[in-house]
């Protein structure tokens, strides 16, 4: 099961970059803009298996701003 930990404020459809935590482990999934450009992607030399996703600052900010008290 997933839990949103934060995402986009300035989101108008609903479907925006996320940061979500899994249940029961302790582990994240980020939601956010595939990374297309070949330059951005050459720096990155990501192995099989992996991708990169642009995750816009607010999303991050919201996440370690928030009061968990």
């Amino acid at each position: 099961m997933l839990h949103k930990l934060s995402g986009d404020p300035d989101c108008k459809n609903g479907s925006c970059p996320t940061l979500w935590a899994i249940e029961d482990t302790k582990d994240y999934i980020v939601q956010g803009y595939v990374v297309s450009d070949p330059d951005r992607l050459a720096q990155l030399n990501l192995p099989d298996g992996e991708t990169a996703v642009l995750v816009p600052a607010a999303v991050l900010e919201e996440f370690f701003h928030a009061d968990r008290g």
